[in-house]
């Protein structure tokens, strides 16, 4: 069952200025439409890092810096062998000017105590929330791609 496992890397990566974050709404032909936080796949040989701060910088035009982890969302689908990780991040330590132009969407932000009103993917705003708490966070789902099911998830504080 070890043999030929599929792992995607992704990060993402809230920046907060104030009782603000900056948020993405993604239009539908982008996929995942919707408010969500800057990221993507990491680059090989790229760090988990330097991975969240290039996703940032590309869909916002800021450098962000002092990165905090606040933890993994992960899914698995055993049927296939596959494994996705999403490592999250938060800073408040950025500098520069928002694109003009955003490739992934438009960017606002968002007061945080509003931000769980706005439209956003289910696993986004199970997330969203964790990011603000203390400590981190392990969000673990089996997934069965055929079915379209979610068999089991765990949701930790650690």
């Amino acid at each position: 069952m070890t043999d030929n496992i599929k792992v995607d890397i992704y990060t993402m990566c809230l920046v907060q200025d104030g009782e603000k974050v900056l948020l993405l709404n993604r239009p539908s032909k982008k996929g995942f439409p919707g408010f969500i936080a800057p990221g993507g796949k990491l680059d090989f040989p790229e760090s988990l890092t330097e991975g969240a701060a290039r996703e940032v910088y590309e869909e916002t035009g800021l450098h962000v810096s002092e990165l905090i982890y606040k933890g993994l969302d992960e899914f698995v689908d055993v049927k296939k062998n596959y494994r996705y990780m999403v490592f999250n991040y938060l800073t408040s330590t950025f500098e520069g000017s928002l694109l003009q132009d955003p490739p992934e969407g438009t960017l606002h932000w968002i007061p945080i105590h509003e931000a769980m009103e706005l439209p956003m993917q289910s696993w986004f705003k199970r997330r969203f929330p964790l990011f603000f708490q203390e400590g981190t966070f392990e969000i673990y789902s089996v997934w069965d791609e055929e079915e379209k099911v979610t068999l089991k998830e765990t949701i930790k504080k650690l």
